[in-house]
């Protein structure tokens, strides 16, 4: 998937994978439809909702990590374009798209991943620097199993007597 098609959903998935430093969680809310995720941004908790493409609030995650900055909200073709470096990449990056939101957040995502990017993989990931991981079932609630012991109750330490 080229990152400037990226809209939506998929824009707002590939920012939060490209924010390694602060995301450790990606997850999809509202059946599927809204990206959430679980992370720390400079001393700042964040557990919920992360829609990028639509809220300036989440976009200043990314807009923070801007070290250099050009933005034209309209060249000659109608679009809003941006050319940026960020921390963390040492390439400079650039965006076009309906908004200087938009075009800011694709030249983000280049900045990270390149020209191209996967699918978006719909299901609950941890994120480990540009890696993502699916989060099974048994990681979310911790795999263990207790041996049985035919003289004591399950949970039982035993103690040694006195």
């Amino acid at each position: 998937m080229n990152v400037a098609d990226l809209t939506g959903l998929a824009l707002d998935y590939w920012v939060a994978r490209s924010l390694h430093d602060f995301v450790r969680e990606i997850h999809f809310t509202d059946s599927g439809e809204t990206v959430s995720v679980r992370g720390n941004d400079r001393g700042r908790p964040w557990d919920g909702r992360f829609t990028p493409s639509t809220s300036w609030e989440a976009a200043a995650t990314v807009l923070e990590r801007a070290q250099r900055l050009e933005v034209r909200e309209r060249t000659h073709q109608g679009a809003a374009y941006c050319v940026a470096e960020f921390e963390g990449s040492h390439r400079t990056a650039e965006g076009r798209g309906d908004s200087l939101r938009v075009a800011l957040l694709r030249a983000f995502v280049q900045s990270r991943f390149g020209d191209t990017v996967d699918d978006v993989l719909h299901e609950a990931q941890a994120v480990t620097g540009d890696t993502a991981r699916t989060i099974g079932e048994e990681m979310e609630r911790g795999s263990f199993a207790e041996e049985s012991d035919p003289d004591g109750e399950i949970g039982d330490i035993q103690s040694a007597p006195r």
